[in-house]
């Protein structure tokens, strides 16, 4: 996948979880804080999955992990970021 591929993976991941999260109106954060958490969830996951010898670069099970890595972690942070 390479990571021109992880950073549009976790730009699109962050834009798109923010946009349809459902306490996104009640959060303080905004776009860009859902953003960089999708960009750093990718690349943890790639980087934590290269170390372990999970998956080589490019193989089939990069694509997932790092998905939902990269969910998990916008999610979080919305859902943290919304709480007063």
């Amino acid at each position: 996948m390479g990571w021109p591929g992880i950073i549009v993976l976790g730009v699109a991941i962050g834009l798109v979880g923010w946009w349809l999260h459902p306490l996104r109106g009640a959060s303080r954060a905004r776009w860009w804080v859902a953003l960089l958490a999708g960009v750093l969830g990718t690349s943890v996951a790639r980087m934590a999955g290269n170390v372990t010898g999970l998956f080589h670069d490019g193989d089939t099970l990069e694509w997932p992990v790092c998905t939902a890595v990269a969910m998990i972690a916008v999610a979080a942070t919305v859902g943290l970021l919304s709480r007063r």
